[in-house]
């Protein structure tokens, strides 16, 4: 699981991103409202941990303009405003939660926790992109008339962040980051495992394909 922290105070900041590394996350940190929105634009993040008051944009003004780009991405204010009318504009604009400073870690984590699963509990079971259907609960990915391939573990990872949003670049960072988080591989391990993804998609006769855009990453299209 990959987490995007927003925070002005560095040495929160800094205490936030050893916990949740600690935690098994990989985490990126910023300390300003507008370079939270370009990490957050550019960035495949499973979870955002945003400050209210940062400098550039606040947290309100980033979320506002997340959500009105159509990006989910679950979002945790951290807030040392403790008053209601706050609470409530921070979830009116699409907060999942918010936490008030200072806070327990503990309580933090267990409200990352929380976050994470919720997005999990309404991600859709299915994702599809031409005439590719992956199942998220068994791990295959079939077409009509071809039976089912299963796919590892890593595979599926893949394949998952590719057909999420269908023509979207990820690149080749943004793979080692969620599927090979521990550091042990070669960046060379994703073509590899693009070649096989490839071979699969073939095998299948697929309406779509995994493009590669040179020195940006891999998306998967629809064949038109």
């Amino acid at each position: 699981m990959k987490l995007l922290i927003a925070d002005d105070e560095i040495e929160l900041a800094n205490a936030l991103v050893a916990i949740l590394k600690h935690s098994n996350y990989t985490v990126d940190a910023v300390h300003n409202g507008t370079d939270a929105l370009d990490y957050a634009l550019t960035g495949d993040y499973d979870g955002i941990i945003l400050d209210i008051m940062m400098p550039g944009l606040n947290g309100t003004e980033v979320l506002k303009k997340l959500r009105d780009k159509g990006i989910s991405t679950p979002v945790l204010f951290l807030t040392a405003k403790t008053e209601v009318d706050d609470r409530i504009k921070g979830l009116d604009l699409g907060a999942d939660d918010y936490i008030s400073k200072p806070f327990d870690m503990g309580e933090l984590l267990a409200r990352v926790r929380a976050m994470l699963r919720r997005k999990s509990d309404f991600a859709p079971s299915n994702l599809i992109c031409g005439n590719l259907t992956l199942d998220r609960s068994s791990y295959e990915m079939y077409t009509e008339g071809h039976e089912k391939i299963r796919l590892s573990g890593r595979e599926f990872q893949m394949m998952e962040m590719l057909m999420t949003s269908p023509g979207r670049i990820i690149s080749i960072d943004n793979f080692m980051d969620h599927i090979w988080a521990d550091g042990e591989a070669d960046v060379n391990v994703v073509w590899v495992y693009i070649s096989n993804l490839r071979k699969k998609l073939s095998s299948l006769e697929a309406t779509c394909e995994i493009k590669a855009s040179r020195g940006l990453g891999y998306s998967i299209n629809e064949i038109s």
